[in-house]
């Protein structure tokens, strides 16, 4: 099965990084944030991928060209018969399909561009931002179960604000940034080819039409995860997960 990595955006809320690099190759811990979702993915045995380019694509597309070498010891001989001897074979065995999507195109055009590379009838989607313990497989299970034509990872977020609740006007508790029971999109989908029905010709985002009209016709099913999920939307975020990696709280490295 492939999943859709969409690597396009601008990160404009992470402008210290997104300045020199696009979103995905901001660094967490010695690897890039693209690196750590695909071994996610990979861990469940999932290992084609797809991923919608824009902003610094050609970025992404020379880290993945040039991943051997970056993660690897290696000695070179020069001269006319230059060779490369790798000392440490630190490698993965992924089959990644870079596109190019657009600098400006909103998500629903991404995935639109990319139909000619799904084979089969159901594929996984994700965002170049998120980290989760989440289960592909029973993600997958849950999916074939439902028979919907698409599955997206119900989350709770954590309220980015401390919670007061009060009685007449006087405070009588604090919860500080406490875990809401709203329920919102995790960025972990699975969907049938035929949503590309559900995406017009003209760009538009997946998130509103596309979703919409698939929850009006009754498909889209949600799968709760009650694990651990984080998005990465600003510079705060990045600094967040790289002090708990740091820290060996790792709880998104589910490989070893």
């Amino acid at each position: 099965m492939k999943t859709v990595i969409l690597c396009g955006g601008k990160g404009t809320r992470m402008r210290e990084e997104t300045e020199f690099r696009p979103k995905p190759l901001v660094n967490v811990g010695e690897n890039p944030m693209i690196w750590h979702i695909m071994k996610i993915y990979s861990h469940f045995g999932i290992n084609d991928f797809i991923l919608c380019l824009g902003y610094k694509g050609d970025m992404i597309k020379r880290y993945f060209m040039e991943m051997c070498w970056r993660n690897n010891d290696f000695t070179v001989k020069t001269g006319s018969c230059a060779d490369v001897i790798y000392h440490t074979k630190d490698e993965e065995n992924w089959n990644v399909t870079l596109v190019d999507t657009g600098e400006e195109t909103l998500t629903g055009g991404r995935i639109k561009q990319i139909e000619k590379y799904i084979e089969g009838e159901d594929f996984m989607l994700t965002y170049g931002d998120g980290l989760s313990d989440v289960n592909m497989q029973r993600l997958y299970a849950y999916h074939a179960r439902t028979g919907k034509l698409a599955t997206l990872t119900g989350v709770n977020p954590t309220s980015p604000y401390g919670i007061i609740q009060t009685k007449d006007g006087v405070v009588t508790s604090f919860k500080e940034k406490p875990v809401l029971d709203d329920v919102i999109n995790g960025g972990f989908m699975v969907l049938n080819r035929k949503i590309f029905d559900y995406i017009p010709e003209e760009d538009c985002a997946f998130e509103q039409e596309p979703l919409r009209r698939l929850a009006l016709d009754s498909q889209l099913a949600v799968y709760r995860h009650n694990g651990f999920w984080t998005s990465i939307d600003t510079y705060k975020d990045i600094e967040r997960v790289n002090t708990l990696w740091k820290n060996g709280e790792r709880p998104w490295k589910l490989w070893k």
